[in-house]
């Protein structure tokens, strides 16, 4: 059990180390909406690879953690930032949008919308598809 915690601990120092590098990236703002003068904490996007990596690793608001911890959550006009999430740069933002969107999908028609117009990267989207 010591161990687990151990390595937990190690990760967690390892995000901590990104932080300056992430919220530069960032702009100190959520990478899914945008939003700034919010607390941001990092997420890293499944399936986590064995050593934490900024490419695989998001700066997001609370309110964005609670929604990918809780999905069936999401609903509502509030989140078409996702919209221009998931044309990001980023294949990281385009993975994490990708699949809010689908759980979207499910109860917006905006965002089913949005996804029939969408065209992702080949190995964008098997990350997306494959958490």
């Amino acid at each position: 059990m010591a161990k687990g915690y151990e390595l937990h601990q190690a990760r967690m120092m390892a995000l901590q180390g990104m932080g300056k590098d992430l919220a530069r990236r960032a702009k100190s703002r959520c990478e899914l909406t945008g939003v700034g003068g919010v607390p941001l904490r990092a997420y890293e996007v499944p399936p986590v690879p064995e050593d934490p990596d900024i490419e695989r690793t998001l700066l997001i608001s609370e309110e964005c953690h609670e929604m990918l911890d809780h999905p069936a959550r999401l609903a509502g006009w509030h989140w078409q930032c996702l919209a221009e999430a998931v044309w990001s740069e980023m294949p990281a933002v385009q993975v994490v949008a990708w699949r809010m969107l689908n759980e979207l999908a499910k109860r917006e028609d905006w965002a089913r919308e949005v996804l029939e117009e969408l065209f992702l990267d080949p190995d964008v989207e098997e990350w997306a598809r494959n958490p």
